[in-house]
């Protein structure tokens, strides 16, 4: 993956986000795991879009505004008059870990695969590089969307495109069915040249007792480069017939622990891009993801974000 300047797709929903500060004010923004992780590959410098679907609202104006100055590409957004974006609230604890209420059963992202212009979006996955979305993503869609979407999967690997997989599983996302949340993730990793999965996810959903547990199921899909993300503990690498654990450099204490996982995902996705190995992209990754956590909200400032 030592390519330069292909083009990543990210896939999934990107909501209006309501966090608390100090002075217990909300302040308004946006966010959305895979939107996370698209912004900060853009301040990598990695050309990537986005695709979803938003309302014809200002407050769709304004997530559209926000992936402009960004340099995310969004002309894989569909819009859908009379609807409205997601909304999610973030509370956080003395410890920086966050809790989320959601109100987006509604959001016009869970149709994409059904919209009238869907095939826009199946096109552009036939011919992007790199293809990325998540456990949150697969959330999303009905049987009809999952079996649209899976299949562009197929066809874009057999295009050339590298499948990149963020496991990110949210039990409520799936109203608490584990056996259609197994059967969905199975399908989709069957598909997945990366995987970049979080380990306490995956413990909750397949009951992994480590992560070389994790690694060894992954690998049964034929996935040839694995990353499990373990907090603060380390994240194991497993690529190229090789496993290492990569520590992280240094332990910081978290204000606000949200997209710690998507920033380490565009940090990492990123270096490989650059024509990193797998153990310095896991680095970089790291040292990514401490930033982030230093400050509230999933996306933030951009004058905070080191770019090399």
């Amino acid at each position: 993956m030592a390519e330069t300047k292909i083009r990543v797709v990210s896939i999934g929903e990107v909501m209006i986000e309501l966090s608390r500060g100090n002075d217990g004010r909300f302040s308004v923004a946006s966010g959305g795991d895979t939107f996370n992780t698209a912004v900060y590959l853009a301040r990598k410098g990695v050309d990537v879009a986005y695709a979803t679907a938003l309302g014809d609202d200002p407050y769709s104006d304004g997530i559209l505004a926000l992936a402009s100055a960004e340099g995310v590409a969004s002309d894989l957004v569909l819009r859908v008059a009379g609807r409205l974006p997601g909304l999610y609230m973030i509370e956080t604890n003395a410890a920086g870990e966050r809790t989320f209420s959601y109100w987006r059963d509604m959001a016009p992202a869970r149709d994409l695969f059904e919209l009238p212009e869907w095939g826009r979006i199946s096109e552009s996955l036939l011919s992007a590089g790199v293809i990325y979305f998540s456990g949150i993503t697969l959330s999303l869609y009905s049987n009809i969307g999952l079996g649209r979407f899976l299949a562009m999967l197929e066809m874009a690997r057999k295009n050339g495109a590298k499948v990149v997989f963020d496991g990110n599983y949210r039990p409520r996302a799936w109203k608490g069915d584990i056996s259609r949340t197994r059967t969905v993730f199975m399908e989709a990793l069957k598909r997945v040249d990366m995987a970049l999965p979080t380990f306490d996810d995956e413990a909750l959903l397949w009951g992994d007792a480590s992560p070389e547990a994790t690694i060894e199921r992954m690998q049964a899909f034929g996935i040839a480069e694995i990353v499990v993300k373990n907090g603060h503990n380390s994240a194991l690498v497993a690529a190229g017939g090789q496993r290492e654990f990569v520590a992280v450099p240094e332990v910081v204490k978290p204000l606000d622990t949200t997209a710690a996982g998507d920033s380490f995902n565009a940090g990492y996705l990123a270096a490989r891009l650059a024509g990193e190995d797998p153990i310095a992209a896991a680095a970089a990754a790291h040292r990514l993801a401490a930033q982030v956590i230093q400050h509230r909200g999933a996306i933030m400032p951009r004058t905070a974000t080191a770019v090399h």
